[in-house]
């Protein structure tokens, strides 16, 4: 039977013989090419020339264009590669932020030191069970699909024949999401009166900020990015460019692209929303900075997303309506357009979701800016 064949970018056993004044170390290594070659390296003590051998085999793998990724490289390796192209890649800031804190608060930690062959499907789950119980599911998630990414490398250089997190199925058992509640109308003009009688509401800036939510069904973060610029009070529209994020060792800032492709949107206002952006504009003299935000945080700035849905809370709890959330409001903005006989589509285009369908996506545009919403929301004037 022959010698049998050495896997891609593998050497066999190491010789070391006696050559002159030190000693000669050698292996066989199978390139990238498919041909295993013979390699020898000298050094004046066997240690010296087994060294040597193993720099020119390691170093042999790289000029072939592949990083050392194999069964046998530690996570950390494997990790820093993925980093690597992460930070080259696409994704916003506050992703790519959110995937760092991942890696160092809950991936290195607890399998940076492992070989890739030793993460297993039951050692990525038991892994993902306990920042489940410590962290929570937000938090589990996020570990779940950034250790997902790392090791599709680790499958993508064969270091894997397949990715443990995608074998491992759910973390928990999957439970009937809970039907969001809208607002009535009824409700709504409530929390209105509620949050423009709250003297603590009112120091917050949160009444007007409130009433621009429910006047467009806009996320936290889209609100507060709305600068002036983004204003055209005669037509009564507003264009939703961006969003605010949070990036490290920056503060806050504003991403120019909305949550996804479909964020780009401009919507009409109703009247109410209108007159009420009116009033805003001059008592900020009547020629705000184009760029300025047109809901800062009491302090100036833009507003924090965190801090601004702490405050909501309170707010809303000091109304009776604790139950209420920012996502509420959306619920609200697309259950009144239902209720209207307004359609899927629009809904979609006011709010800025995913595609409704692949049919509707084609034949239908997005940047139609009269949704009919504005009409819907003029009965929450109150």
């Amino acid at each position: 039977m022959g010698r049998p064949t050495l896997p891609l970018g593998t050497h066999g056993a190491i010789s070391i013989e006696k050559f002159g004044a030190g000693y000669r170390a050698r292996t066989r290594y199978r390139d990238y090419d498919g041909v295993t070659r013979q390699i020898d390296k000298h050094g004046p003590t066997k240690g010296a020339a087994t060294n040597a051998l193993l720099e020119a085999v390691r170093d042999r793998g790289r000029r072939s264009g592949i990083n050392e990724i194999n069964r046998l490289t530690l996570m950390q390796v494997v990790i820093d590669a993925w980093w690597d192209k992460i930070e080259a890649g696409t994704l916003s800031p506050g992703t790519k932020e959110a995937y760092r804190y991942r890696l160092d608060g809950q991936v290195i930690p607890a399998l940076g030191k492992l070989r890739v062959h030793e993460v297993t499907v039951s050692v990525v789950y038991r892994h993902l069970r306990k920042v489940l119980e410590k962290h929570g599911p937000a938090i589990a998630k996020m570990t779940r699909t950034v250790l997902s990414g790392v090791l599709t490398l680790a499958v993508q250089h064969d270091a894997l024949d397949r990715n443990p997190v995608r074998e491992m199925g759910p973390l928990t058992d999957r439970k009937p999401r809970r039907k969001a509640r809208a607002l009535t109308v009824d409700e709504a003009r409530k929390l209105r009166a509620s949050l423009a009688a709250n003297k603590k509401a009112v120091d917050r800036d949160l009444p007007d900020f409130v009433d621009m939510m429910l006047a467009t069904g806009l996320r936290i973060s889209e609100c507060s990015a709305i600068v002036w610029d983004a204003l055209d009070l005669d037509a009564a529209t507003v264009e939703v460019r961006g969003t605010v994020i949070r990036i490290k060792g920056v503060g806050l800032a504003i991403k120019p692209e909305p949550k996804s492709e479909a964020g780009y949107r401009t919507l009409v206002l109703p009247r109410w929303a209108v007159e009420m952006l009116r009033r805003r504009h001059s008592a900020a003299g009547g020629s705000p900075r184009g760029d300025d935000p047109v809901f800062p945080a009491p302090l100036g700035g833009l507003r924090d997303r965190s801090n601004t849905s702490a405050d909501l809370a309170d707010a809303f709890e000091d109304a009776g309506m604790g139950w209420v959330t920012s996502h509420v409001f959306r619920k609200t903005v697309a259950t009144l357009m239902d209720r209207a006989g307004l359609t899927a589509r629009a809904a979609a285009d006011q709010l800025g979701h995913a595609k409704p369908s692949m049919t509707q996506d084609v034949y239908m545009g997005r940047d139609v800016a009269d949704t009919g919403a504005a009409v819907v929301l003029e009965q929450l004037a109150g």
